[in-house]
């Protein structure tokens, strides 16, 4: 940001004193200051002034303005000639230097501008050197009409040196750019930030399952119970009944009541309650709600992609756009990355992977947990009855990749694991096997950026063990998961795993520092003892080995509930020994049947603690942090802990946790105290202004909102002191669930990040399962019965179509508990990788009318009866046993 006009004038600096003064007296004398014998509030004295020559007046001076502009005063105004075809904001700025601030104090900025051709610029008050650090960060849209401004903000800090600047570039035609009547006043009144929460009745804006429970909250000032009614959409009485009065509700400061409907099981859409002369967003009650968010909160992913152009058939033209870091001008790209200085004297090719949040840096601890959540996504279709995996299947989800035989949802995984261990530190060079903790740009990437135009050097940082545990956990999930479609990928992944183990082993204190934020976010980890855990639990569940077991069980948190799963808070990239426990606990592995009844009891004590929150919270959200502490990414947490409540019904079968996970959707679909719907596109109150540098149209209106599925970060209780500028501004004082704004500019409330939407495709993928709310009623039914000789059994299974349609060809697949290996099988086709069986019919049997059955069977190599294998799928469907 370099100025091309004179310098500012000299003494400029000296006018904080005299506001610090100025305050000091109006401090002592408890009022504004007046004049001599004036009353301070019949006659305050302006605030003063901190823009010199903001009329034009005296000309051009102070003012500044980057060397690819001219400028000029005409008519009395500042006007700017911003030349075209510039990719940036930034690329084109008029400013005035040296303009003191006083941290807390509450500033007015305003001014009148006209623009040639409409623009929309950034107004920002920051820092004038790097980090460039603002107390302002508004974007304006100046059309040929001139129309006066005016913001209010608060400084962050003391500035003896901050700046004013204009940001007009970004724009393909040049525009003449005019400034009028600038000025900038300490003293202002800080508004007072009142949320628009729409109804006072509160719903879940999607809707409820037919079967499961109906739960809203009225926020009212009544002391007794109050009538509600629920009403269809042609305004006929579908239920009526009164409130309960709960109080006043801690996480929001407000008096709520709450009411139950789920006695009604009539499907419709355009349902609304009707209570305390308010009428709620209306809602349906369906058993598909949740059929699109499965895919769209996939979609994400694929849109995030670094290294890759987003495809228009896949997910519009306004979605589209080219390959970002490959090394094409601008970018440098991440194909032959450096080190930060001091940190390595070798380059990688670390292209691909997810870009990590409303930034485009990429992240390995970041990436772990959520390349992880995707893979459970996919696992528990394996392991859960009723988890159906077509609709996760190749040509199911919107990926390039459609025809490969694949999965689509690994294909996605796979861009990330790809990228992660790309970041492992070469054999031959120090801390081999080690993995960085991440690359980004050397700078804090601009708002808005496309990838592609990005110009900055990306760097490498250190290696980490938090980073190395994070790869040694999915590559031994990936290994597992990818043998049945690409054993030398799969392959690849166990190598990575093992050597990362290995590696962290021999290095098992090298965190993240946390003064390494300049660019991108720290992510820093005290302790990975979480970490040691979690890569334990795959490696194990993985090879088996013993080595891996004796690792889990010598663990502090080997199965202790609490520490795994905290009740006020819950697993998080930080935390992520609950990632190995619900491994342990679903996937057939080597553990004795006390070593995993202990395990599994960790997930139900945990989901025990969550049905509660449900149920006690008014609010019905699955989160209770000590203190209100609504933490930065709270939505994520909710959804980490429906993870664990749906992991658990999938165990138990029992309804309570089903239900609990239910109430979670409702708090995250506008049951909550702002009434508003988290999740891109579903709701009638949707956040659709997340912090995001392409998905900026707030910033920018060429660009677009975030597509559907796309979770918001959602309340902070700190946002106000964390350094986002319009929380600053506007939550100071705010209760844990109302601290919260829908704005592109707001990173600690509304940012978007890859980690927050993995556990919403984990949850969306239960909620399409969970049907009317009971869960699917299967179509098919397994028998699945074995005989035991001298070194192996015979097992012989029957499958029955018990739907009413023809089932041509048919494909059944399962996991074999311990170490079986199959041998000889017959009336199927049976193929084995790792513990998945798959058997597909042979000619004369490819298809399974309604009401008939198949018999094939096989011997395997185990001694004694083999075990039942749980879940069965035909055709990706799960199967009833029996």
């Amino acid at each position: 940001m370099n100025a091309s006009s004179p310098p500012p004038p000299a003494g400029r600096a000296r006018r904080r004193s005299r506001v610090l003064g100025i305050l000091a007296v109006a401090a002592l004398t408890g009022g504004a200051l007046g004049a001599p014998g004036a009353a301070a509030a019949d006659d305050p004295a302006p605030a003063p002034e901190q823009i010199t020559n903001g009329d034009f007046a005296a000309g051009t001076a102070p003012w500044w303005w980057t060397a690819n502009a001219s400028a000029a005063v005409t008519d009395g105004r500042l006007c700017t000639q911003a030349p075209a075809g510039t990719a940036n904001p930034w690329d084109v700025i008029v400013g005035q230097n040296d303009i003191p601030l006083v941290a807390g104090e509450t500033y007015t900025l305003t001014y009148t501008a006209t623009s040639t051709a409409p623009l929309s610029i950034h107004t920002n008050v920051q820092q004038a050197t790097e980090p460039y650090a603002t107390d302002l960060s508004a974007t304006d849209t100046v059309s040929a009409e001139a129309t006066p401004v005016t913001h209010v903000f608060t400084a962050a800090a003391d500035r003896d040196d901050a700046q004013v600047a204009f940001q007009i570039g970004g724009n393909d035609a040049a525009a003449t750019f005019c400034l009028d009547d600038v000025s900038l006043r300490g003293g202002a009144e800080p508004p007072v930030y009142v949320p628009d929460t729409g109804s006072r009745v509160r719903v879940n804006q999607v809707g409820y399952l037919p079967r499961g429970p109906k739960n809203g909250t009225l926020v009212t000032d009544a002391k007794t119970p109050l009538p509600w009614t629920l009403k269809t959409a042609a305004g006929a009485t579908a239920a009526a009944g009164t409130t309960v009065p709960g109080g006043e509700d801690a996480t929001s400061r407000q008096n709520v009541h709450t009411f139950d409907f789920s006695d009604v099981t009539t499907t419709g859409n355009g349902y609304t309650i009707e209570a305390d002369g308010q009428v709620s967003e209306p809602f349906s009650i369906r058993a598909d709600l949740y059929d699109s968010l499965r895919g769209d909160s996939l979609a994400y992913f694929y849109q995030n992609r670094s290294g890759i152009a987003i495809d228009a058939d896949l997910v519009g033209e306004e979605y589209a756009r080219p390959a970002g870091h490959l090394g094409a001008a601008p970018n440098k790209g991440d194909t032959d990355v450096p080190c930060q200085p001091g940190v390595c004297d070798y380059r990688l090719d670390v292209r691909g992977g997810w870009y990590d949040a409303g930034d485009q840096g990429k992240y390995v601890v970041n990436g772990g947990i959520a390349v992880a959540e995707l893979m459970d996504t996919y696992e528990r279709t394996l392991t859960a009855d009723g988890a159906e995996s077509a609709e996760l299947g190749d040509g199911a989800l919107r990926v390039p990749e459609h025809g490969n035989a694949v999965p689509d949802i690994l294909d996605e995984a796979r861009w990330e694991l790809d990228f992660m261990m790309r970041m492992q530190v070469p054999a031959g060079n120090p801390l081999a096997g080690m993995v960085h903790h991440k690359v980004h740009d050397a700078q804090w990437t601009g708002l808005p950026m496309m990838p592609h135009l990005d110009p900055q050097q990306r760097e490498l940082h250190p290696p980490t063990t938090a980073a190395t545990l994070n790869l040694a956990a999915a590559a031994a999930q990936c290994a597992r998961l990818f043998a049945p479609y690409d054993a030398e990928f799969a392959a690849r992944c166990r190598t990575a795993a093992t050597t990362a183990w290995t590696a962290a082993k021999a290095h098992p204190d090298i965190l993240a520092d946390p003064a390494d934020g300049v660019g991108g976010g720290t992510y820093e980890d005290n302790d990975v003892t979480d970490e040691f855990y979690w890569a334990a639990a795959e490696l194990f569940t993985t090879t088996g080995d013993e080595t891996y077991r004796q690792a889990l069980l010598a663990s502090p948190l080997h199965g202790d509930a609490d520490a795994v799963f905290p009740a006020d808070g819950g697993m998080w990239w930080g935390e992520t020994a609950g990632l190995g426990v619900l491994t342990l606990a679903t996937v057939p592995n080597d553990l004795t049947p006390a070593q995993l009844t202990q395990v599994r009891s960790v997930v139900t004590t945990a989901a025990g603690h969550y049905a509660g929150q449900t149920e006690d919270q008014l609010y019905g959200v699955p989160y209770a942090p000590a203190g209100q502490n609504y933490a930065w990414g709270s939505n994520s947490q909710v959804l980490n802990n429906m993870i664990v409540l749906a992991t658990a019904a999938d165990l138990t079968g029992d309804s309570e946790y089903r239900d609990a996970v239910l109430r979670g959707a409702d708090y995250l679909f506008g049951r909550n105290p702002l009434n508003q719907s988290y999740v891109t596109g579903y709701g009638t109150r949707d956040s659709e202004n997340q912090h995001h540098r392409v998905w900026a149209h707030q910033s920018d209106p060429a660009l677009p909102h975030p597509p559907p599925g796309s979770l918001a970060g959602g309340p902070n209780l700190t946002a106000a002191t964390s350094g986002d500028p319009e929380a600053a501004a506007k939550l100071k004082g705010c209760a844990a669930a109302m601290c919260y704004l829908d704005s592109n500019g707001s990173y600690a409330t509304n940012e978007v990040a890859i980690n927050w939407n993995a556990p919403l495709a984990f949850v969306a993928s239960y909620l399409d399962d969970a049907g009317d709310g009971a869960g699917p009623a299967p179509a098919c039914r397994v028998t699945y019965s074995s005989h035991p000789w001298n070194t192996g059994s015979t097992t012989t299974v029957t499958v029955q179509n018990t739907g009413t349609e023809a089932v041509t060809p048919w494909s059944l697949t399962w996991l074999l508990p311990g170490d079986q290996k199959i041998g000889h099988a017959w009336s199927a086709e049976l193929v084995q990788h790792g513990r998945t069986v798959t058997a597909v019919p042979l000619s004369w049997n490819r298809t399974l009318a309604p009401g008939t059955s198949v018999d094939f069977g096989f011997n395997s190599s185990i001694a004694g009866p083999a075990a039942d294998p749980g879940a069965v799928k035909l055709n990706g469907r799960a199967c009833t046993s029996g």
